[in-house]
């Protein structure tokens, strides 16, 4: 690995650290329930490229097959919340 990717995946690493962070701060103080839905969009998409950097630090697959399970149970959940808010119901 050369130095250039080295740091810039550190620095990555840093960066959506930071993003996680203040997606938390808007999950907990948000002042709306839509609010509160898209921190957890965010958060949980920031966690899934956290994943795929991982990935490629440690040239490991789990990491990437862990990033797609997390990137498909975050649509689910939400499509699932965004239906609550709208209907009032998940299951009709």
């Amino acid at each position: 690995m050369t130095p250039v990717l080295f740091w810039a995946l550190r620095l990555a690493l840093l960066l959506l650290a930071v993003a996680m962070i203040c997606a938390l701060t808007r999950l907990l103080v948000g002042p709306t329930a839509q609010d509160r839905v898209m921190a957890l969009d965010c958060l949980y998409i920031n966690g899934m490229l956290m994943m795929l950097v991982l990935g490629i630090v440690y040239a490991s697959n789990v990491y990437f097959e862990a990033a797609m399970l997390t990137a498909l149970f975050g649509f689910v959940g939400s499509t699932a919340m965004a239906k609550f808010l709208l209907r009032g119901e998940v299951i009709e």
